[in-house]
């Protein structure tokens, strides 16, 4: 538990829950590909799609990634296109809280439940990405935070296939509520 609390915790620090500076600059694709990995909000819900997913078994382990990917690269489109949609970042805060609970208690709905609540947290993430996109290469960067996302995702099927997976998803609930206090 302190190892997990020791990797995680750090996300939760005040320099990397505010804002997500310095991800536009560059190449369109490494700027896309840094967006998820520079927030502790996104990197925290992004991990627990994984555990979560691999908390479920079975076709969750890809139909749950893949909805959130799917999902977020239409938000990408949503933020880029500057179209108003509320509760962005509201959502984006409770989707770690949210999901690192679920993992904790080992909720298990069906998978046909689960998809569309996963999808609304992808689109909020992908709106968040695509508002602060560049102006150009927008496809480079799109593939970039994608494939950020799908590793994190993987990451988190990765260590959800450890034992202590209800222990992961207490710690990242516990750091979305410290990146939620520190940004609240």
């Amino acid at each position: 538990m302190r190892k997990t609390l020791a990797v995680l915790l750090p996300l939760a620090l005040p320099g990397a829950a505010l804002a997500h500076p310095g991800h536009v600059t560059g190449a369109p694709f490494a700027a896309g590909f840094a967006h998820p990995l520079g927030g502790s909000d996104h990197l925290l819900a992004m991990v627990a799609i994984g555990l979560w997913a691999a908390s479920l078994g079975g076709r969750a382990v890809w139909a749950l990634p893949l909805a959130f990917v799917s999902a977020m690269i239409a938000g990408g489109a949503l933020g880029a296109a500057h179209l108003a949609l509320p509760l962005v970042e509201p959502m984006i805060l409770a989707s770690s809280i949210l999901l690192g609970a679920v993992v904790a208690l080992a909720l298990r709905p069906p998978v046909h439940l689960v998809l569309p609540v996963v999808a609304v947290f992808g689109v909020m993430h992908g709106y968040a990405h695509g508002a602060e996109g560049p102006g150009h290469g927008f496809a480079a960067y799109v593939a970039g935070f994608a494939l950020a996302t799908g590793a994190l995702h993987l990451a988190g099927i990765a260590l959800g296939r450890l034992a202590l997976v209800r222990w992961l998803g207490a710690a990242t609930a516990a750091a979305g509520l410290v990146v939620a206090a520190v940004q609240g």
